[in-house]
């Protein structure tokens, strides 16, 4: 079973979210997505300052086996995108709460968090997902 940490919540489509508490949001995606994926050979990450409506793509990882769109969890505009990545993208891989973090948001509003997944509603998601 991938690790899924309680304070982050989750899209449906398997990026994560943690809240920053200044008004922006810190973006990855989830262990169980970067397992999917496989080994990462490229992260095409978004501009700073661009802006973003909610589930629209915002970046691509590309492994070995295929290449994913990665959208974006909520309304808002890049201000800082991981660039540690463009040289590892395998930090994805490695850490995919911490060092592999993709990019920050400023949100146009958090109370938006609400509408995406608990660590416990995706965990179920997933386990639904196995079985069928």
């Amino acid at each position: 079973m991938s690790h899924i940490p309680d304070e982050l919540r989750y899209a449906v489509s398997h990026e994560w979210v943690r809240d920053n508490e200044d008004g922006t949001i810190t973006v990855g995606i989830s262990d169980h997505a970067q397992a999917l994926l496989g080994d990462l050979v490229h992260i095409e990450l978004p501009d700073v300052d661009a802006e973003f409506g909610r589930e629209d793509g915002i970046a691509v990882a590309e492994s070995v086996k295929a290449a994913s769109d990665i959208y974006s969890p909520m309304e808002g505009r890049v201000t800082e995108v991981n660039e540690n990545l463009i040289d590892e993208p395998e930090l994805v891989n490695a850490d995919p709460y911490g060092d592999g973090w993709l990019f920050t948001m400023e949100v146009e509003d958090i109370d938006m968090l609400a509408a995406l997944m608990d660590a416990q509603t995706y965990a179920d998601g997933l386990e639904d997902q196995d079985e069928g």
